[in-house]
């Protein structure tokens, strides 16, 4: 079971984690056009709290979000912030940070201009990515998606289908 925190930040508020909800019409919930992040936190050995180059992982959540059209209703700095507060508001020592900027409600279809743009950030105590144990490996028979076939630098949420069905199709063979 996932480990949780005490809030998550929404469109610029603090919200109690399991009040933290979108509709479920929202565009990026059908369609995969959201992108995100991945930001780890790690406790250092004055009791502090370092996150791993977040204004890198900011720059290139920008990136991506250009890359699929989605304005942000936020500046870099502001995404910063944020998540230096919430950090801070959940009292994380070590852990995961998500954030994450979808298309949301008011628009279905291909083409979600005029659906809003909604950022949220989540952070929580998550371990090793993939455990603790031996890691055992194999090649899946799916292939990455074809970098002609969409900007593979940024990291639209849609895109991890593919990972999805290959980790799918490895687990079942016992592998990680």
């Amino acid at each position: 079971m996932m480990e949780t925190a005490k809030y998550i930040w929404m469109d610029g508020k603090m919200v109690e984690w399991d009040k933290a909800q979108v509709h479920v019409l929202s565009h990026s919930l059908h369609y995969g056009g959201g992108v995100f992040e991945g930001i780890r936190c790690y406790q250092t050995n004055d009791e502090k709290t370092a996150l791993f180059r977040p204004k890198d992982h900011i720059k290139r959540l920008f990136y991506s979000a250009k890359a699929i059209e989605l304005e942000v209703p936020f500046t870099q700095e502001d995404l910063f912030d944020a998540i230096l507060n919430l950090v801070r508001e959940n009292n994380l020592k070590s852990g995961y940070i998500r954030p994450f900027i979808f298309s949301g409600y008011g628009k279905m279809g291909l083409r979600p201009k005029g659906a809003e743009v909604n950022a949220c950030i989540a952070c929580w105590p998550w371990g090793s990515y993939l455990g603790e144990e031996l890691i055992k490996l194999k090649i899946s028979s799916y292939m990455r998606i074809h970098p002609k076939s969409t900007d593979i630098q940024a990291k639209i949420s849609g895109h991890y289908a593919n990972s999805i069905l290959a980790s799918q199709e490895i687990a079942k063979e016992g592998f990680h």
